[in-house]
Order: C-alpha cells, then sequence, then structure tokens
C-alpha cells in the first residue's frame, strides 16, 4: 500500500512542476512569437500555429530546469513550514522522503522521450517554415550522397508523398564507373526505395579506356536500404530528427564509414542531456537542510537556482561542441552526465538521516 506521505510529496510536487513548466514554456513561446511575429503572414491560424510549435519546443528544452526548481520550491515550502523535520521526527529516511521527487521526474523523462519519437521532434522546424512562409514544401532538391560503393544523385525528394523523382546511381570501383542506374521515380516502401522501369548502362573497359556500354531496361530495382525520406532530408539539410530516425541515420552513417558526430549529439541531446536534472535533484535535495532554524531561506533559494543555472549552462555549452566535432560527443553529453550523477550518488550514500 502506498503510504501518505508518498502521495502527499508527489502531489506537491507534481502540482508545482506543472506550474513552473507551463509558465516557463508559455513564457518562452510568447517571447518568441513576439519578436518573430512580424515575418508570420496575417493570419490567425498561422500565429497560433506557431506559437503551439514554440511552446513544444520549449517543452523539450525547459522540462529539465522546471524538475530541478519544482524540487527547490517543494523542499523550501517543505523547509518554512517545518514538514520536512516533522517527517525525519516519524523516521522517514532523507532517501524515503526522495523517493517521490524521483518517481515524479522519471515519469516525466520517459514521457518526453517518447514524445521525441514521434513528430513532437519537428515543432521547431515546423515553426521556421511558417516563418519562411513555406507552408507545403516538403520537397527537398539536388541532392548527392554515398551508398555503399555507390554514389547517387537525387533530383528531387517529397517526404511527405515518399517519393523520389529523377535518380542516378553511380557504381565506382578504382576510379572508374562500373554502371549506372537511371529511374524517373522511386516510391518508399518503409524498409528501401522501389526503382520503376529503370535502366542500367554497363560500361566496359580496356586498358583503362571506356570502349562500349550495354543498356537494359529493368522493370523493378530495390535500393537505398535503410534511408528513410527524414533521414535523406535532415543529412542535407540539418532537420531535426525523430529517436528513431536519429538512431537509424546514426547506423547508416557508421556503415558507409562518414562522420556521425552531429547525428550522435542529436539524439544525446533528446536522450542523455535532460538526465542532469536527476544528478541536479540527488544534490540539492541531499545539500538542503531540514529545518527552517539557522537557515537564510533567500540566501538558499539564490544558491540553487544559481546553482542550477550554472551547471545547466556548462551541459549545454558542452553539448554544443560535440554537436560541432570540436570535441567526441561521448565526452561532452555522457561524462559530465556521468561524474554529476556520481557526485550525487555519493552524497546520498553520505546522509545518515
Amino acid at each position: 500500500m502506498v503510504k501518505r506521505y508518498f502521495i502527499y510529496l508527489t502531489f506537491i510536487y507534481l502540482k508545482n512542476f506543472l506550474i513552473l513548466l507551463g509558465g516557463l514554456s508559455i513564457a518562452f513561446a510568447v517571447i518568441d512569437y513576439f519578436q518573430y511575429a512580424k515575418d508570420i503572414e496575417d493570419s490567425s491560424n498561422l500565429h497560433i500555429l506557431y506559437i503551439f510549435y514554440m511552446w513544444q519546443e520549449a517543452l523539450s528544452l525547459l522540462y529539465p530546469l522546471a524538475l530541478i526548481f519544482a524540487l527547490i520550491m517543494t523542499k523550501i515550502g517543505l523547509i518554512k513550514t517545518n514538514t520536512m523535520g516533522i517527517l525525519h521526527a516519524f523516521g522517514y529516511s532523507a532517501k524515503r522522503l526522495f523517493l517521490p521527487f524521483l518517481l515524479v521526474a522519471s515519469v516525466v523523462y520517459l514521457a518526453l522521450v517518447t514524445l521525441h519519437t514521434t513528430e513532437f521532434s519537428y515543432a521547431k522546424d515546423k515553426a521556421k517554415s511558417l516563418l519562411a512562409k513555406q507552408y507545403n514544401a516538403h520537397a527537398v532538391k539536388d541532392l548527392f550522397f554515398k551508398y555503399d560503393n555507390s554514389f547517387v544523385y537525387i533530383n528531387s525528394l517529397d517526404r511527405i508523398k515518399k517519393h523520389i523523382t529523377d535518380m542516378t546511381i553511380f557504381k565506382v570501383n578504382n576510379q572508374q564507373i562500373l554502371y549506372t542506374i537511371h529511374a524517373n521515380e522511386a516510391l518508399y516502401n518503409g524498409k528501401s526505395w522501389d526503382a520503376k522501369d529503370a535502366t542500367l548502362r554497363i560500361k566496359h573497359y580496356k586498358d583503362n579506356n571506356l570502349t562500349h556500354f550495354n543498356t537494359i531496361k529493368v522493370p523493378h530495382i530495390v535500393t537505398l536500404e535503410g534511408y528513410r525520406p527524414k533521414v535523406i532530408e535532415s543529412l542535407f539539410e540539418g532537420k531535426a530528427l525523430t529517436i528513431v530516425d536519429a538512431f537509424q541515420t546514426w547506423r547508416i552513417l557508421s556503415l558507409q564509414g562518414m562522420n556521425s558526430d552531429k547525428i550522435r549529439s542529436s539524439m544525446y541531446e533528446k536522450i542523455v542531456f535532460p538526465l542532469f536534472a536527476f544528478g541536479m535533484m540527488t544534490i540539492l535535495f541531499f545539500s538542503m537542510p531540514i529545518y527552517a532554524r539557522f537557515t537564510n531561506i533567500s540566501r538558499l533559494l539564490a544558491l540553487t537556482i544559481g546553482a542550477t543555472f550554472l551547471v545547466w549552462g556548462l551541459f549545454f555549452g558542452l553539448h554544443h561542441l560535440g554537436s560541432n566535432s570540436v570535441i567526441t560527443p561521448e565526452l561532452t553529453s555522457i561524462l559530465p552526465i556521468v561524474l554529476l550523477s556520481l557526485y550525487g550518488w555519493y552524497l546520498a550514500n553520505k546522509i545518515r538521516i
């Protein structure tokens, strides 16, 4: 049976978290809207849509801070009313009292990670398209990339219709084109692309000189396995990716022997970076006093919020160094989180009450 203290602390913390996240995210979206409102077409629907997209982006960006600030707000409230001291007097240890905060934070984290496997990840890109007045611009033009030991040119890719127009594949070996495959169109089948009515031209060489070639009409060719439409678009336009598409892109780039720092950093931003909130919550919860006596509440509030912004800013800066390949993303995203978490675990085990 769930203890009453657990329900009580969970309710207070969740309430404070929702208030803070709602306030911060709405303020972020509205401030951003007033900066760029003049660039949006004169339509109330588009203006509301822009605010909604930026609110989604704000949720993704600010929820770790809201988790930490809600913990600070909740514990300071419990300290001021001496509730925290009373709970300890009833025999509840600091670790048991921390469990409701940890549970709420874990559920929120899992919910946001799940959202990042959906269209939620594209909120900022959708907002940018409204500013650029590109409401139905789904096509990407003139793409050229490597696929296995071949090179691929695509004249146009429509990621919504999952349709490629005018695709040419060049098979290369020892700086010679062995054959080319040209198709006027290709459709994505969920795993690969089906090129219809393709033309295969096989080159023949003698003493490294092209002598002749054969032309063969092929009704159906399956190619570009694993290259999802959104993956191809992101590779060339730097668009956001869901966690699933980012992982798929990472796998493709690794197989092609290409640099995947930016993609790995994008994945870590959604999965690893928010985990700094758990480390900070642990450190702050077990560092803050229990009783209001001899405690300067205003000074405590300023120190905890200042420390949170300092750590968040430091981690945010390190993340950008990783995304720009200045430092390996694992060193800028994973290592700092691990070190912060280890310090939090050390403090939690050091406390005896």
